[in-house]
C-alpha cells in the first residue's frame, strides 16, 4: 500500500479512528502491528514473510543478550555477531546476490574466461533496507547496553514494522520509538492538525512535483544520446529536484501520518539544497541514515578520533557502504564515492567549517554545491557509468535548445510552478523561520489561504496514478 493511493486514504483515518476509540494500550499495539502487516501486505503477502523472520531472529537475539547466560562479552559477540551476519546475509541474498554473480562474470571475462551465468531474478522485498538497519541498530545498542532488550514481542515487533515508517524511513531507533508504544497517547488536536500539515505538504511535493518532473526526465534519460547538453542539464536540475521532492515527501508524509497518531518521528529532511558545501549536505538530506552510518560505521571504524589519513579512509569507507545500500549496481558505489571524496577534499581544506558572512560568498557557496550534488546525481540515475560520462560531457559541449514534446512540455510547465512554491517555502523557513510563516501563521486567515491554495493545486496539477516513491526501490 502506498501513500498516494486510493487505498491509503481510505486505510489510514479507519486506523486513526479505531487507534483513538480503542480503551487499552495493548490493544492498540497489537491493533497497530495487525494493520501495519496489513499495510504491507498489499505490496506482496509472501514479503511480510522475511519481515517477520527478522523480526524473530532479532527478537530473540536481544532476550539472549538479557540473560545470565550471556554475562561474558565474548558471549555476548557471539549472539550480536550472529544476529547481524543473519540479517546482513538476509538483505545481501536479496538485495545484492544479483550484483555479485553479474560482476563475479565481469571479472572472470575480463580475465579471459569466457563465462556466462543467469541471475538469480530475486525479488526484492520493499522496505528491506530500511527495517534491517533498524534491527542491527537495536542489537547493536542492546549489547553496549544503551537500551534494554525489548521483552514484549508486540512492542518490538511494532517497532520493526511500523506502517509509517516501514518501506523507506526515516530509520528510526528503538530508544526513541519503543517507549512511545508504551505510553497511551490521548488524542490531541494539535498533533491531528500538525500532522496533516506535513502531510499535506508532502502530498505537494510528491504528486505536483516529482510525479511531474519524472515524465521529463525519463523522456531525456531513457533517449540519452539523441539530446544536446542543454536538455540534459535541465533534466540534471529536474532529477535533482523530483528525488528531493519524491523522498522528502514521502519522509512528511511518514512523519505526518505518525504525528497525527500522537507519536514523534525523527526529521528526515532539512532543506539540503541551502548547503553550503558536501558535508553540510548530508547533515540535511536523509538524516536518520546520516546518523545511522556515523554510529555504526564511522565511528567503529574510528571515526575522526585517529590519525588524518585514517579518518579520510573512515569518511571514504562509510560513503561506499552509503552507495552500496543505495542499490545494488556499481554506478551506485561511484555516487558514493564522489561524495566521500568531496567530503575528504573540503575536510583537508577546511572549508567544511568555514562559515563567511559575505551573502555573496554563500550563495556561490550554495550553488556550487547544488550543481556538484546534480552531476554525482547523474550517476545515480544512469547505470551506466558511459551513459553518466557522455551526459556530463554533453553538457559542457553541446548547447542547443531544450527538448519540448507534446508530453514532456506540459510537465515542464508545471514543475515551474511547483518549483516557485517550493524554493519560495524553502527559502522563507530557511531564512526567515519567524517572520513569514504559511502553515504555522498568526492569522487564521493566511493559514487557511495556504491550505486551501495547497490543496487546490495537488488536486488541479497533481498526477494521481499510484506511482511509487523513489527510495521504495532501495
Amino acid at each position: 500500500m502506498l501513500f498516494n493511493s486510493i487505498s491509503f486514504i481510505l486505510f489510514f483515518p479507519l486506523v486513526c479512528i479505531i487507534y483513538y476509540i480503542l480503551p487499552y494500550n495493548k490493544l492498540r499495539t497489537w491493533f497497530l502491528l495487525i494493520a501495519s502487516y496489513y499495510f504491507y501486505m498489499n505490496l506482496n503477502p509472501y514479503c511480510a514473510l522475511i519481515l517477520l523472520g527478522s523480526t524473530i531472529i532479532t527478537y530473540v537475539g536481544g532476550i539472549v543478550l538479557g540473560m545470565s547466560y550471556c554475562d561474558s562479552a565474548q558471549k555476548r559477540h557471539c549472539v550480536v555477531g550472529f544476529i547481524v551476519l543473519f540479517n546482513v546475509l538476509l538483505l545481501g541474498y536479496f538485495k545484492y546476490a544479483d550484483f555479485v554473480v553479474s560482476s563475479l562474470v565481469e571479472v572472470m571475462n575480463l580475465c579471459g574466461f569466457n563465462i556466462a551465468l543467469k541471475g538469480f531474478d530475486i525479488l526484492l522485498p520493499v522496505g528491506i533496507s530500511f527495517y534491517i538497519f533498524k534491527v542491527i541498530s537495536y542489537i547493536v545498542d542492546v549489547n553496549n547496553r544503551k537500551i534494554q532488550a525489548e521483552r514484549r514481542f508486540d512492542l518490538f515487533a511494532l517497532y520493526v514494522a511500523f506502517f509509517p515508517q516501514l518501506l523507506a524511513g526515516p530509520i528510526e531507533r528503538a530508544e526513541n520509538l519503543i517507549p512511545q508504544f508504551k505510553k497511551k497517547i490521548k488524542f490531541d488536536g494539535c498533533n491531528v492538525t500538525t500532522g496533516l500539515k506535513m502531510m499535506l505538504w508532502g502530498y505537494f511535493l510528491k504528486l505536483v512535483f516529482a510525479d511531474r518532473a519524472v515524465i521529463y526526465v525519463d523522456a531525456v534519460y531513457g533517449n540519452l544520446y539523441s539530446h544536446n547538453g542543454t536538455t540534459i542539464l535541465l533534466a540534471a536540475v529536474l532529477y535533482s529536484f523530483q528525488i528531493y521532492c519524491d523522498f522528502a515527501g514521502y519522509s512528511l508524509l511518514s512523519i505526518g501520518v505518525a504525528k497525527t497518531m500522537g507519536y514523534h518521528v525523527m526529521q528526515n529532511f532539512n532543506r539540503p539544497y541551502f548547503a553550503k558545501s558536501i558535508t553540510d549536505l548530508w547533515k540535511r538530506w536523509h538524516i536518520s541514515l546520516t546518523r545511522w552510518l556515523t554510529d555504526y560505521v564511522y565511528i567503529p571504524l574510528g571515526g575522526s578520533r585517529c590519525s588524518r589519513m585514517k579518518t579520510y579512509r573512515n569518511i571514504m569507507v562509510t560513503f561506499l557502504v552509503s552507495g552500496l545500500w543505495h542499490g545494488a549496481a556499481w554506478n551506485f558505489v561511484i555516487w558514493g564515492g564522489i561524495h566521500g571524496i568531496m567530503q575528504i577534499v573540503e575536510k583537508s581544506l577546511g572549508l567544511a567549517k568555514w562559515n563567511p558572512k559575505s551573502y555573496g560568498v554563500n550563495a556561490i557557496r550554495i550553488l556550487m554545491t547544488f550543481m556538484i550534488a546534480t552531476f554525482a546525481w547523474m550517476f545515480f540515475r544512469l547505470s551506466n557509468f558511459n551513459d553518466a560520462i557522455y551526459g556530463i560531457g554533453q553538457i559542457f559541449i553541446s548547447v542547443g535548445k531544450p527538448f519540448m514534446s507534446r508530453d514532456a512540455t506540459p510537465a515542464l510547465e508545471f514543475c515551474a510552478l511547483g518549483f516557485i512554491f517550493i524554493v519560495l517555502k524553502d527559502f522563507l523557513d530557511e531564512y526567515f523561520p519567524d517572520e513569514f510563516k504559511l502553515f504555522d501563521n498568526k492569522y487564521i486567515i493566511v493559514r487557511y489561504i495556504s491550505y486551501i491554495m495547497i490543496l487546490l493545486l495537488i488536486l488541479a496539477a497533481g498526477v494521481f496514478d499510484d506511482s511509487q516513491f523513489i527510495y521504495m526501490q532501495f
